[in-house]
């Protein structure tokens, strides 16, 4: 896997320490967090309070993003939350639970807003410890809106349409809360009996007040794959849920007791009816919406295996084959994945480069006969 591959995948950026010891030492956690170095992630409804920067107007995360943008997130002191900071102090504080609406905001505030969560030390430029603690807390309506109102420029952000607008230490505490808040606001009770849970670990366990269980945050783990034929063409389908103008890589779910590899082969003929060999993984990026990681590969059809290729029409309501130079077509009427996703990367690995429209000047050289999983990533593709 090339060096570069993993820098193009925004949501995979961290520069934080996690600190896995400290987590277990409940009076280690009161002392960081009274501690003048504490900074704290305050999230709403799936949303994070940035000091400057908004989310981009009209844009939803498919298709190119408006230029020239930078967010910058709000770490507040402890003493900065306001009243509801107080309900933050305990890891042993029981959540309430709470209704969800959609997976995108996959609101947290009600079910974890008892919860302080321990994300870690951050991490300097050359990987060295600050020794700035952060947490992260949820706030309900009444004090988000009170925050903004007191932060001129401040506002709520969407991790999804940000991304690629914030540095290493902010894309990676903002996908590690994000994911963990999305846990506690659906885990505040027992899965085996239904009693209420209690946190623990500085945010990191929960447990059943009954039967004394422990339960784990979980990942749910999902295969994403470039498709290319003997043409070098690469494989795009458009979605059931999305405008018919919308493509991307195919992508489905592992299934348990089921290989990363058989998943991909499955999921991609379950939905295009195309037979791939030999997937070949090419990296993993984080994707709390609300708790997947996604797992990169590139495939190359069997032989034989693009024969009756079709869309499952559940899913997946067309396919289409793309070369090179169509994909970069300013005329090919279609929107592609945004770049905080790794199908946009994937894209852009079996490119040769960031994808520009045909008519912009560009440095990428488009090879007819090289296998597109061989070729380095240039430098300079791999933003955000």
């Amino acid at each position: 896997m090339s060096r570069a591959f993993p820098s193009s995948l925004p949501l995979s950026r961290h520069r934080i320490d996690r600190d896995h010891d400290t987590r277990s030492d409940p009076a280690a956690l009161d002392r960081l967090w009274s501690s003048e170095r504490a900074r704290v992630l305050v999230l709403h409804r799936g949303l994070a309070l940035a000091s400057t920067g908004s989310d981009p107007e009209g844009w939803d995360g498919f298709g190119e993003p408006p230029a020239d943008r930078r967010t910058e997130l709000a770490l507040l002191r402890p003493d900065e939350l306001g009243a509801d900071s107080d309900s933050a102090d305990s890891d042993s504080a029981d959540s309430e639970s709470a209704d969800n609406d959609s997976a995108d905001t996959h609101t947290a505030d009600t079910a974890a807003g008892q919860v302080r969560l321990y994300l870690g030390i951050l991490l300097d430029a050359d990987d060295r410890p600050t020794g700035a603690p952060v947490f992260a807390v949820t706030v309900p309506d009444a004090r988000a809106d009170a925050l903004v109102a007191e932060r001129p420029g401040a506002s709520w952000v969407n991790l999804r349409l940000v991304a690629t607008e914030l540095d290493d230490s902010a894309a990676g505490v903002f996908t590690e809360a994000l994911a963990m808040m999305n846990w506690h606001a659906v885990s505040s009770h027992c899965p085996r009996c239904g009693a209420t849970t209690t946190v623990e670990t500085g945010g990191w366990v929960r447990r059943c007040t009954v039967e004394g269980v422990e339960l784990f945050p979980r990942t749910d783990a999902a295969v994403i794959v470039g498709i290319v034929d003997a043409e070098e063409r690469l494989l795009l389908g458009s979605n059931a849920l999305w405008e018919k103008n919308r493509y991307s890589l195919l992508a489905g779910f592992v299934e348990p007791g089921e290989s990363l590899e058989a998943a991909a082969i499955r999921e991609i003929a379950e939905e295009s009816g195309v037979v791939i060999a030999d997937p070949e993984y090419v990296g993993s990026q984080p994707w709390p919406f609300p708790a997947s990681l996604m797992v990169g590969f590139m495939a190359r059809v069997a032989d034989d295996g693009a024969a009756g290729e079709r869309p499952d029409g559940d899913e997946i309501v067309d396919l289409r084959w793309f070369s090179r130079e169509e994909i970069v077509d300013p005329d090919n009427g279609i929107l592609l994945p945004g770049p905080s996703s790794i199908a946009r990367a994937i894209i852009e690995r079996w490119y040769g480069g960031p994808l520009l429209p045909r008519n912009t000047p560009s440095d990428v050289v488009l090879p007819a006969d090289a296998a597109a999983d061989e070729r380095p990533v240039p430098s300079g593709s791999g933003e955000g």
